[in-house]
């Protein structure tokens, strides 16, 4: 049977990689599938992955109706077997809806991929309606970390290295790019609920110390003493 899978995940655990493995697997048994994509880092028209990997898609823009789109090609002459969409929390409830469309009246897998809270811990409303809508839900089992080493569940906005938890819902950057004005960090609940992110807490990269020692502080060690002998009765 057909199925509409969702899967999700943080940024930079794999979302992308594993939609462009999906591509080349089904690709590789002399399928044919459409490739969706919404504000991708390598530009508009492209899946990508931090891996390099990349290759050519359609932008799924607001007014994309998926289901005509699909039918369209089919009705032209075209082939399509299944459906990829990256990306897939940027489009509204109603893409979704067309997505749950193609696979019910056509038949096809259609495979989305996308995180499911924005910044601020919240749905993003296309990640919503596919945890409303989704045959099944898979979360990406390549764990994102946060800096503290443990592993990452939420997605934080930075500018300047700082936590912001105010301003558009989308805003289209990285991880990893402390330089830039506005970027993104995975962190831990924890770490995420006290905005923490890597520069705030001045750590770079994952320290193999449990807990900072500042040896200038540190109590001088006590001499080793032989015991006083004592005289026999």
């Amino acid at each position: 049977m057909p199925e509409l899978v969702f899967f999700s995940g943080t940024m930079d655990c794999g979302k992308s990689t594993l939609a462009l493995q999906i591509e080349h697997n089904r690709s590789a048994r002399g399928l044919q599938g459409m490739i969706y994509t919404r504000d991708d880092r390598a530009g508009r028209g492209k899946l990508s992955s931090r891996l390099g990997l990349v290759t050519e898609a359609v932008e799924a823009g607001d007014d994309l109706d998926f289901y005509a789109h699909v039918v369209g090609i089919l009705t032209a002459g075209g082939r399509a077997d299944y459906v990829i969409v990256d990306e897939a929390q940027f489009l509204a409830p109603s893409q979704i809806d067309q997505l749950a469309r193609v696979v019910d009246d056509l038949g096809l897998d259609v495979f989305a991929f996308g995180i499911t809270t924005d910044f601020r811990s919240k749905l993003f409303p296309g990640s919503q309606r596919l945890v409303e809508l989704a045959d099944r839900i898979e979360v990406l089992q390549v764990e994102a970390l946060c800096w503290c080493g443990a592993r990452a569940t939420h997605n934080a906005r930075t500018v300047g290295g700082e936590m912001v938890v105010e301003g558009a819902q989308v805003v289209v950057g990285d991880v990893n790019q402390p330089g830039a004005e506005v970027g993104y960090e995975v962190l831990c609940r924890r770490h995420h609920r006290r905005r923490m992110t890597a520069a705030a807490a001045r750590a770079a990269t994952l320290s193999p110390d449990v807990l900072p020692v500042d040896s200038a502080a540190a109590p001088a060690p006590v001499p080793h003493q032989a015991p006083t002998p004592r005289a026999a009765p």
